[in-house]
């Protein structure tokens, strides 16, 4: 079967775009799994292991109406230890995070994991090209982070952080698998379909998430199922749309998009969470909150323009040697 021809050139600010969606979508995913644990009792982690089975339903029966089924296979052999690494280092991104929530508080464990990861990224990329990041990188990366702070900081209660040590490592080794499943799904975005990719990882990740989730609910003696029929469409929201979708968006957008520069984009899902909060969880917005926000987006902003000015930057066309005949004076250059 053939794998159709994959686009890796266009607009930058096109990925760009795409991982902004991303990040937009992942935001609603801390309010509606709120609204999941309070109708229904649900812990997180079985949450997280019922949306994974969801998304992985979706995506195989996408998969199987485009006929991509066969190639999905055929990926999982080829490259079985990249998409292997991509998969456990989003389950390790989930899992770690929510050990880190648990042991530190939501406010820290957000600023440690989504603060980390470009900055590891960063470093990663300056050390790949033996030089130091430039001042606009360095910028665009303390501006991001900064934001970061002040809306943690102004959605933030005073929390009981029961190991404040652990949970910081847990939200370090979060935010290092996140940035590092980025990285590791970047060349792959390079060869293949979005929908083989997504499908092929996405399961991956439920087989590492859903024994998991399942078994830690079991043993803590917490619910596993429920009668809310609102919190199952909630669940299929969360597969559906928070992870085969938003997914989707990710390895779509790192066609073009530096790794990097995908990951400071998706801090804007701290952004979207505060604003459903006050739009629909009647929270208010502090200046800190606001001023937060305002420094992300001026952030990705910054990642945007660099993104039109490279992508509107002539390129020379490279010169061909004629073709001459031999024995003619060309042809024995």
């Amino acid at each position: 079967m053939t794998t159709p021809a994959i686009q890796t050139s266009g607009p930058l600010w096109r990925g760009l775009l795409l991982v902004c969606l991303a990040g937009v979508v992942w935001g609603t995913i801390g309010p509606t799994a709120q609204v999941v644990h309070d109708a229904s009792g649900l812990s997180a982690l079985t949450i997280g292991a019922y949306r994974a089975i969801a998304a992985v339903v979706v995506l195989v029966a996408a998969a199987a109406m485009m006929g991509r089924l066969r190639a999905c296979v055929s990926l999982g052999r080829r490259h079985w230890r990249r998409v292997s690494a991509v998969g456990v280092l989003t389950a390790a991104f989930q899992l770690l995070f929510f050990v880190a929530v648990l042991w530190a508080g939501v406010s820290v464990a957000t600023v440690v994991s989504l603060g980390f990861a470009p900055v590891l990224l960063l470093v990663i990329g300056s050390a790949r090209r033996r030089s130091r990041p430039s001042a606009g990188q360095v910028l665009t990366a303390a501006v991001a982070l900064f934001g970061l702070l002040l809306i943690s900081v102004a959605g933030g209660t005073a929390e009981e952080a029961p190991h404040p040590t652990l949970g910081v490592l847990a939200a370090l080794a979060s935010g290092a698998a996140y940035a590092l499943s980025a990285e590791s799904a970047a060349p792959l975005t390079q060869r293949l379909d979005t929908l083989t990719l997504t499908t092929v990882t996405m399961s991956v990740t439920a087989a590492a998430l859903v024994p998991g989730g399942l078994l830690v609910a079991y043993a803590r003696g917490e619910p596993l199922m429920t009668g809310d029929t609102g919190s199952w469409l909630l669940i299929v929201y969360l597969g559906t749309v928070t992870m085969a979708l938003a997914y989707a968006l990710l390895y779509a957008g790192l066609r073009t998009t530096p790794s990097g520069a995908a990951v400071v984009a998706t801090l804007l899902e701290p952004v979207t969470a505060v604003v459903i909060a006050i739009v629909f969880l009647g929270e208010r917005l502090t200046p800190a909150g606001l001023a937060g926000a305002l420094l992300i987006m001026a952030a990705i902003a910054t990642l945007g323009r660099r993104s039109g000015a490279a992508s509107s930057r002539p390129t020379r066309p490279r010169r061909r040697r004629p073709r001459a005949a031999s024995g003619s004076p060309a042809g024995r250059r």
